[in-house]
């Protein structure tokens, strides 16, 4: 299996523009749903920490711990919901894997708005959250690798990458969307009505754009480049393999910068920096709007100029703009305004990698094993960098007492993802 070009082996059957636009339209709107849910939970991890894993008496501190444990644990359900779920797409077809996995999400979010909390159930509440969180997982593992196969698989020659990059561009929809409506919430309510039952709402929120969703994904029709490879035979296991561990590689600066930028900041601010809930969430909301500004154009540029010049620019810029950002929070005698352009900076340049990740992903894959490829090497990036982020810097720091440990997690994962992407092929207008 070749990590050059692989996808050119088949025919581009993209079909005419409306099947074109029901991939896209079907295969975000999962994405959305998805993210918006971890983009909540991560928003209102003190809310959280507090309702579910705090006993009366326990240190705040602790309580986000354990709540950042649960995160990562559904994290780590990732990988197996992408060979799980993957399979089952590389054997009987993208659209009916994407039904059930959104099926799947939609229940387990909708179930956390409704959970009992500490008080009420004692020690079987953080229990009850971490099976839904998990259950979460597993669908999220084979979401990525489904709608990711779907959008490139339906784009017409030399755009897979402005197709792949509307994955990552409906993430930071769902981020904001999460930020927007935890942000309205934060306006509208006082602290006692949020922490008390105002945190449900985002969560009961879940069900009617999860019911969207479905109805979308029961209209897509099944890729064309499915229907023309599903009788080929399936590469060595021991090339997919490898073809994984690259993947996983060349994404794990993205995976880390992204939640550490995009959805740990929040806490951060306010249990290191002693922001204010709503001052957390305006920066947040600017950061991700600086993430969703650049994806697009990032996507579409790879497919100009090749994949790994955009890619190798944004684990870059992170390397050497981490610790500077995090000083420039860090300053009071700098203006809100000046931070605000800083982290809007950091989420685009979060951006440059999300924009051209997903084709790059999906190009290392025959048609054959796209599905669970592309799916096992994002979400084994994403349990390890992303889904520990927040347990991995809030112990570290605690441990170290260094304020700077989030540029330092982001900086050095960028870094070795950095090399890994060097290998990759030039790909430009494929």
């Amino acid at each position: 299996m070749s990590d050059a070009r692989v996808h050119d082996s088949v025919p581009h059957t993209a079909g005419p523009p409306r099947p074109r636009r029901g991939a896209l339209l079907a295969g975000s709107v999962g994405n959305f749903v998805e993210w918006y849910e971890f983009g909540v939970y991560g928003y209102f991890a003190t809310v959280i920490a507090a309702r579910f894993f705090t006993p009366e008496g326990g240190s705040e501190t602790e309580g986000l711990v354990r709540t950042y444990a649960s995160f990562a644990l559904a994290f780590f359900f990732r990988p197996v919901g992408a060979a799980l779920f993957g399979r089952l797409g590389d054997r009987i077809g993208r659209r009916p894997v994407l039904i059930l996995v959104i099926a799947l999400m939609t229940g387990a979010t909708t179930l956390i708005g409704v959970l009992p909390t500490y008080a009420t159930v004692g020690a079987l509440a953080p229990w009850l959250l971490t099976f839904l969180r998990v259950v979460q997982g597993l669908s999220a593992g084979g979401e990525f690798g489904g709608a990711v196969s779907v959008m490139t698989e339906f784009a017409p020659p030399g755009r897979r990458g402005l197709y792949g990059s509307w994955q990552s561009f409906t993430v930071a929809l769902g981020l904001l969307g999460g930020a927007g409506v935890a942000a309205l919430l934060a306006t509208v309510l006082t602290e006692g009505q949020l922490s008390d039952w105002g945190w449900r709402l985002p969560f009961l929120l879940t069900l009617p754009l999860g019911l969207v969703a479905l109805r979308l994904r029961l209209r897509l029709e099944e890729t064309p480049a499915f229907r023309y490879e599903e009788r080929r035979e399936r590469p060595p296991g021991r090339e997919v393999t490898r073809a994984v561990v690259l993947g996983a590689g060349r994404v794990m600066g993205w995976s880390a910068a992204g939640y550490t930028f995009l959805v740990v900041l929040p806490s951060y601010l306010q249990n290191t920096l002693h922001a204010g809930f709503r001052q957390a969430l305006l920066a947040t909301v600017l950061a991700n709007l600086g993430f969703a500004a650049t994806i697009v154009p990032a996507g579409l540029l790879s497919d100009r100029i090749g994949r790994r010049p955009v890619l190798l620019t944004g684990t870059g810029l992170v390397v050497v703009l981490s610790v500077p950002l995090l000083n420039l929070l860090q300053d009071t005698g700098i203006s809100n305004a000046v931070k605000g352009v800083g982290v809007c900076g950091a989420g685009a340049v979060v951006g440059l990698m999300a924009g051209p990740g997903p084709a790059m992903l999906s190009e290392m894959f025959p048609t054959s094993v796209r599905h669970t490829g592309l799916g096992l090497a994002y979400a084994l990036s994403n349990a390890v960098f992303s889904g520990c982020a927040g347990l991995i810097i809030t112990e570290t720091m605690k441990r170290t007492g260094s304020v700077d440990i989030p540029a330092y997690y982001a900086a050095a994962t960028c870094a070795v993802s950095a090399l890994a992407l060097a290998t990759l092929p030039d790909n430009r207008g494929s």
